[in-house]
């Protein structure tokens, strides 16, 4: 199989390869013949992280072998972000868009392959992705494709430029509340890796305002103690934002809890511990009412994110007390259905944890385990790096450990 050849045939070929009918396999994804029949002509497309997951699963194959990706990766930042700097400057797009289907297929790659944390290969994607999505003129995936960009580039050590992209998703938005608190989540998590969490924590909770229901607006002190399923039950005010906010679909309550897992985080990295842990029950509420949902924008919100955010929120008043809460999330179900990008990073932030209580053995664990199912995370983001020049600074250094400095270039 080569990278070039549709995902749809690498399906149809290990279908084939594990004797299983079209039937057989919709069974046992619990879908139509008729869909997998879409999917392997390619008339479907699959932009999910989850969906590509569950295919792999049931064919005995790691999902990498359906995106045809090679399993190697290089070690350092990949190259091509100045690739990325120019398709930012770039205000006259010359070239003609690509039908918006054509271009909605290739966002949703795009969100796959940096769910996947295949970095390198996104960020050679990323410049004509830009370029395409800012000629085509159309607002939802151009607030994708800067949102994407922004959360490549912050994962690179590159905030203000991440910014930059985020700020531009920001203004693509304008008016709709959705599309700007899907940019916002972006924004968020660029300020917080420049360091400015009061900042992010009045963008999302300004932009969560516009999501959730009100009154009382989240982040007042008066609603301290009221949870995200007593937010739904309070009364709206004249303009009708309650009755609005309950005409939502389930993704976009999803942009709102996640919204407020930022604005959690945020908090923590002000010193406001009893703030974040109240967003945190919001963000809980919220996630309680939804079920088996699409992730139409891409936030892999649900009970787990929420439980991820405890954690990390937890690490920076008492981390053994997070860790020990980390301990059990990582037994949940739900913990293997999320994207590996996400499991990378949470996994960078309990090593963090681990260092903090001077569990040398335990970080090398969590970094380690990152490095099996998300690479990139640990070899190509500066902060990994950081990570693991502390723990192989032992001597001798934790197993595992030593073999990830030697990769990222890190000499005792």
């Amino acid at each position: 199989m080569t990278s070039d050849e549709p995902v749809g045939r690498r399906v149809a070929r290990w279908r084939v390869r594990r004797s299983m009918t079209q039937q057989m396999l919709a069974d046992r994804l619990r879908r139509s013949k008729s869909w997998v029949d879409k999917v392997e002509r390619g008339v479907r497309s699959l932009d999910r992280y989850s969906v590509v997951q569950e295919l792999a699963h049931v064919l005995r194959v790691d999902p990498e072998v359906l995106l045809g990706q090679q399993r190697s990766t290089p070690a350092g930042p990949p190259d091509g972000v100045e690739d990325l700097r120019a398709a930012l400057a770039r205000y006259d797009i010359a070239q003609a868009p690509p039908q918006t289907e054509e271009l909605r297929r290739q966002v949703g790659y795009a969100w796959l392959t940096y769910q996947h944390a295949h970095y390198g290969q996104l960020v050679r994607v990323l410049p004509g992705l830009l370029d395409a999505a800012q000629g085509a003129r159309k607002p939802e995936l151009l607030v994708q494709a800067y949102r994407i960009t922004s959360s490549l580039l912050v994962k690179l050590g590159e905030a203000d430029l991440g910014w930059l992209a985020a700020d531009r998703a920001m203004s693509t938005a304008a008016d709709d509340p959705i599309l700007a608190g899907t940019a916002t989540i972006a924004v968020a998590q660029a300020l917080r890796a420049a360091n400015r969490d009061r900042l992010a924590l009045t963008a999302t909770l300004t932009a969560a305002n516009r999501i959730l229901p009100s009154p009382p607006r989240l982040g007042d002190h008066e609603v301290d103690g009221l949870h995200g399923d007593q937010i739904a039950r309070q009364p709206h005010d004249q303009r009708g934002r309650g009755a609005l906010a309950r005409q939502r679909s389930a993704g976009e309550w999803a942009v709102g809890g996640t919204l407020l897992l930022q604005a959690a985080l945020a908090a923590a990295g002000c010193g406001e511990h009893r703030r974040a842990e109240e967003l945190i029950e919001r963000a809980a509420g919220v996630a309680a009412s939804l079920r088996g949902y699409d992730d139409p924008h891409y936030t892999g919100f649900g009970s787990v994110a929420v439980e991820l955010a405890r954690v990390v929120v937890a690490q920076r008043d008492d981390a053994t007390e997070a860790l020990r809460r980390h301990s059990t999330i990582v037994r949940r179900e739900g913990w293997r259905r999320l994207p590996a990008e996400y499991r990378g990073a949470y996994l960078i932030d309990v090593a963090r944890a681990y260092l903090q209580i001077g569990d040398l053995r335990g970080a090398a664990r969590a970094l380690v385990d990152a490095d099996s199912f998300a690479p990139a995370e640990v070899r190509c983001r500066p902060l990994a790096r950081t990570v693991i020049a502390d723990v192989a600074r032992a001597q001798p250094a934790p197993a595992g450990v030593a073999r990830l400095a030697t990769l990222v270039g890190i000499t005792s």
